[in-house]
């Protein structure tokens, strides 16, 4: 069983995530899909237009393979379903450019302010998601049988339902904030909803300026959980090799 031993490394992790056989092409595909998300949004610093175009078309095949029923629906399924369906932002951020675009110099500054929103939505839910695939591949490895009760189906699912609905809130702030910023609050209203108002920008600034910083914190943590893991299945590796 002569492998080398990145190959192991790679085969041991998403083939213990998902339950699948590794000689399966459908399987390649996914490690593949997986592998262009992380270089898309935690290697790269920023997307252009060929990484977005890649990560579009590996979102709509890897939502097509994971509806066969060779693929097992374990819970890492469920994270990279929901990795695959984040791309639908990016989807609506061009429809919305397009049909502002239509309209001119016509367009509100809240209205303009949607397609950034939506790609930044896009950005935050990719990135959580990835840590929570990594994460898993932590306790996989190393606490396989104690972490086995968090492994399910219906707590991914719960959990893929907390970050959509952190990062809609998040949405929202920003929407309130461009509203802020465009002047909305010279129109007089109530004492206490333009203290909610003002609440919402002080928390929308505030994620602005934590973003960079968590962006950075999420690379960190993903480098050394693969870190860990790949020394750790190393020596493993070797002795199968031999």
């Amino acid at each position: 069983m002569q492998k080398t031993i990145p190959g192991c490394f790679f085969q041991q992790i998403y083939s213990s995530l998902t339950g699948i056989s590794m000689e399966r092409d459908h399987m390649k595909d996914l490690r593949r899909y997986l592998a262009l998300k992380y270089i898309q949004y935690l290697v790269l610093s920023s997307s252009n237009a060929v990484s977005t175009l890649l990560g579009l078309l590996g979102s709509a095949y890897a939502m097509i393979l994971l509806q066969s029923a060779k693929v097992s629906f374990k819970s890492t399924a469920v994270l990279i379903s929901s990795l695959a369906q984040a791309d639908i932002l990016v989807l609506l951020s061009l429809v919305s450019d397009m049909v502002l675009g239509s309209f001119g110099a016509g367009v509100s500054p809240v209205a303009s302010a949607m397609a950034p929103i939506l790609l930044t939505a896009n950005i935050h839910v990719s990135c959580i998601l990835l840590s929570c695939v990594a994460f898993e591949a932590y306790l996989i490895t190393f606490l396989p049988s104690e972490s086995r009760p968090l492994r399910t189906v219906r707590k991914a699912r719960l959990l893929c339902w907390v970050v959509w609905a952190l990062v809609a809130a998040e949405c929202a702030l920003f929407l309130v904030d461009e509203h802020l910023r465009a002047g909305g609050t010279s129109s007089p209203c109530p004492g206490p909803l333009r203290l909610l108002f003002q609440l919402c920008a002080v928390a929308a600034a505030l994620l602005r300026s934590l973003s960079y910083f968590l962006g950075i914190l999420l690379r960190i943590i993903n480098v050394y959980i693969y870190y860990k893991i790949f020394f750790s299945m190393s020596p493993r590796s070797r002795l199968k090799s031999k």
